[in-house]
């Protein structure tokens, strides 16, 4: 998958793409017969790098009714996804294999295009929130990214870094010197993309990537929270794998912070006084959380946009459990 289709061939024509391994040769576009049809050298990427149950699945893929209409558009003719040329030059700038990158964005999509019912299944079949996301995530061509990419899931810096609350919570993991998902060389790539607007078909690439991610964890793993939410990806998924990591690694351990964002948008953590800090942590999860409520019900200013929902939501969940606002 070097290239788009060139515009002037037919809609019902595919485009073998050229190979951007090599430099300098000039390619004629071959004419392919109507009707979706694979992409050669993008399916021998894929079977090179996936194998040949990826390959099989792709062409089962060509007449599955039961895919999301879009997605298994893209899936079938990946260069016409229109954030292709942004993954492959990323991809390009971040240092990957010309065929790594081929069969990662047909992973990508053929696992889209899979979601959906996978999705429907989860809902049918189990009630149980966590077993609802395990059935989501079995995808397996999201399984078959993680194998593909896992070693480019490892961190830049000596501590990895875990957060919930916001995106701003990457941002802010990353200005301290850690490394969150979103900032290893493939997280990197795929956190600028849209993919899809539909959440529930991307959500659950997220959720595998970040159970593959925590297995890199060798030291202390930073965990910002700025809200706490028990069926979040965060506690139900990511500290569960690395219990099991520090299982094997002694080396490995948690470090909670709990974090405020202040009324001039800055993040703040909050230290067991109830004092705004740069740097305040906790070596336990209930810790962290005690003091991120008590500062969020006792100091909190309405006034302040920027941590409302956060309030909002903790005031939700005390609710919930039964508590006075």
């Amino acid at each position: 998958m070097r290239e788009a289709r060139t515009p002037s061939v037919p809609p019902a024509t595919a485009t073998a793409p050229r190979r951007r391994s090599e430099p300098g040769a000039r390619t004629t576009d071959r004419q392919q017969p109507a009707g979706p049809v694979p992409h050669p050298a993008a399916l021998a990427a894929l079977q090179r790098t996936a194998g040949n149950a990826a390959v099989t699945r792709w062409v089962q893929r060509q007449e599955d009714t039961g895919a999301r209409e879009e997605a298994r558009r893209h899936a079938i003719d990946p260069t016409g996804h229109g954030e292709w040329g942004t993954f492959r030059d990323d991809m390009a700038r971040a240092g990957f294999d010309d065929d790594v990158t081929d069969a990662a964005w047909q992973l990508i999509l053929g696992g889209l295009a899979e979601q959906g019912q996978l999705n429907d299944e989860a809902m049918a079949a189990h009630v149980k929130r966590q077993d609802q996301r395990d059935h989501r995530a079995s995808n397996t061509w999201y399984q078959d990214l993680v194998k593909l990419i896992g070693a480019y899931l490892k961190i830049k810096t000596p501590t990895l870094a875990l957060w919930s609350g916001g995106r701003q919570m990457s941002d802010y993991a990353l200005a301290k010197g850690h490394t969150p998902l979103e900032s290893t060389a493939f997280g990197g790539v795929v956190d600028k993309l849209t993919l899809t607007e539909d959440w529930s078909l991307k959500t659950p690439m997220w959720n595998v990537l970040s159970k593959a991610f925590v297995n890199h964890a060798g030291g202390a793993v930073h965990i910002f929270l700025r809200g706490y939410d028990p069926d979040s990806v965060l506690i139900a998924q990511e500290i569960p794998q690395l219990r099991v990591v520090m299982a094997l690694n002694p080396a490995v351990r948690l470090v909670w912070h709990p974090v405020y964002t202040a009324a001039d948008g800055r993040p703040m953590e909050i230290t067991k006084r109830l004092e705004l800090t740069t740097d305040a942590h906790y070596a336990t999860r209930d810790e962290c959380v005690q003091v991120l409520y008590d500062y969020l019900r006792l100091e909190h200013d309405p006034a302040n946009d920027h941590s409302r929902r956060a309030h909002a939501e903790m005031n939700a969940r005390l609710a919930a459990n039964g508590n006075a606002p």
